[in-house]
């Protein structure tokens, strides 16, 4: 099974982040703008959480809050589940489902090295069995 490093060296280690004081309203319109569900709260190098559409949902439109008023830190999670490069896409795939979130801040040497998604680890368990399935029918018809 392939590594969550080798699925970064494919997919590009690119994180998009935003501070914890910045104003939700900016946090969606960085979403927008890069396509993404979810983004890295940090100050610096300094991982301090994730803020996903979800928590927006949750947190301000269920809430009735304001977008421009709530600052990031007042909706995104805080207590972040990471994990490391030398894990697995079957681990990571595991600990997503275990603590119930669809976005996995990858960390190397006590620092953020990317992102993957629930998304991410289905497309390359997809291509896995797509190899698997092309090897096992090039072995039948030869």
């Amino acid at each position: 099974m392939m590594t969550i490093s080798q699925l970064l060296d494919g997919k590009g280690r690119q994180i998009f982040a935003i501070a914890p004081d910045a104003a939700v309203l900016e946090a969606l319109r960085r979403m927008a703008e890069h396509q993404v569900g979810a983004l890295l709260v940090m100050v610096g190098d300094t991982l301090h959480g994730v803020v996903s559409e979800r928590d927006y949902a949750r947190n301000v439109v269920l809430k009735g809050r304001s977008s421009p008023a709530t600052p990031v830190s007042d909706i995104m999670t805080a207590s972040v589940v990471t994990i490391s490069e030398e894990a697995t896409v079957e681990e990571a795939m595991r600990e997503m489902t275990q603590h119930r979130i669809r976005h996995l801040p990858v960390m190397q040497g006590g620092r953020v090295s990317g992102i993957v998604s629930i998304g991410d680890l289905v497309k390359c368990v997809i291509e896995d069995q797509r190899h698997l399935i092309e090897d096992l029918q090039s072995y039948i018809h030869s």
